[in-house]
């Protein structure tokens, strides 16, 4: 089972001002691909926290997977892209880049998104949008192939194109 973590950005969620819809429906999401959350926060749009929390995650918790929702658009709080980039290792482009393509079938903002995909070690951390709508959509994109990544991280699983027979 896909050990998880979910941070939601957002400075009135941590204050408790607002109540956070987009990371319980995160954990939902999940589930139906066979991964179970076994960590989650409410941050402030804080980058050093940000950084710090993915780092001890990945680092020391070991998860698989963290899913960020929150703080990718244009205000100048919205920093967890930045936050992503500086834990990475490596991009995994490919994966915010179907999220903003199957979001602009639904508006055209979804190309204002900041959303990045990385790995660290052996986690995959990935930005979500911050409402629960959009979660929805953008998981239902990505959530075929999170699995099979995972596992190739974790060295569970053949590279994709072991079994393609050339002619």
């Amino acid at each position: 089972m896909m050990q998880v973590g979910v941070i939601t950005a957002s400075d009135k969620g941590s204050r408790g001002e607002r109540e956070d819809l987009s990371g319980p429906t995160l954990a939902k999401l999940v589930q139906e691909i066979g991964g179970q959350v076994v960590e989650y926060v409410v941050l402030p749009d804080e980058q050093e926290l940000l950084e710090e929390t993915m780092r001890l995650w990945a680092d020391e918790r070991s998860l698989d997977l963290i899913l960020t929702t929150g703080g990718t658009g244009f205000s100048m709080r919205d920093v967890t892209p930045e936050a992503t980039l500086a834990v990475a290792d490596r991009m995994v482009p490919g994966i915010a880049e179907v999220m903003r393509m199957e979001s602009l079938k639904v508006t055209p903002k979804a190309m204002l998104s900041r959303a990045i995909a990385v790995l660290r070690k052996r986690t995959l951390i990935i930005n979500m949008p911050g409402s629960p709508k959009a979660v929805r959509e953008c998981f239902a994109a990505i959530a075929p192939a999170i699995p099979h990544g995972i596992q190739i991280l974790k060295g569970e699983a053949s590279e994709c194109a072991a079994n393609f027979k050339h002619k």
